[in-house]
């Protein structure tokens, strides 16, 4: 692990410096890229560093803002809506994702410091890969959310080791000296 995470004696507060060190890893990753880089392919995967920061970002606001806060249209996502994920539009570029997903983030520790308690439950949205009157909790997200970043990240340091050769801890001795 690259980073330590703060010992916090609040779960609601533990939980966010989690993920927000997850996301952290995901932003790391293209530090010092240019836009080529970071939208460029270099594995077999279709996954670039920019379309992996604006999958995640999508990823946690229909968590986040869609489901738990139930402002989300009605419905989950559909199987079109999953795969532009994994493109870049035309335009897109990795510091509108990377401002994107700060955005995201502030909405998201909004939201869960606002909220009664992690028990807050609901019901998830209609889709395939979600079992008929599935209900999660806030926490339930939060650790969903932990592990979807966590595993990104981790992809992340994959196509960025395989761009440059720079690895996580060299970038997170960068970043933190910056």
């Amino acid at each position: 692990m690259p980073t330590l995470v703060n010992a916090e004696t609040d779960e609601r507060e533990a939980l966010l410096a989690f993920l927000a060190a997850q996301r952290g890893g995901l932003r790391r990753a293209v530090h010092g890229l240019t836009e080529e880089q970071a939208a460029s392919t270099p594995t077999v995967s279709a996954l670039s560093l920019t379309v992996l920061i604006k999958h995640a970002a999508r990823c946690e606001r229909f968590w986040i803002v869609d489901n738990l806060l139930g402002k989300g249209a009605d419905g989950g996502p559909s199987e079109s809506d999953w795969a532009e994920e994994f493109r870049l539009a035309e335009g897109d570029t990795m510091a509108d994702r990377l401002a994107t997903y700060e955005q995201v983030a502030a909405e998201t520790e909004k939201a869960v410091r606002g909220l009664p308690d992690l028990e807050v439950d609901f019901p998830l949205p209609v889709a395939p890969w979600f079992p008929p009157n599935s209900r999660r909790t806030a926490r339930w997200v939060l650790l969903h959310l932990i592990q979807e970043a966590g595993r990104h990240a981790g992809h992340a340091d994959i196509i960025r080791e395989t761009i440059d050769g720079r690895t996580a801890f060299e970038l997170v001795g960068e970043t933190a000296a910056a």
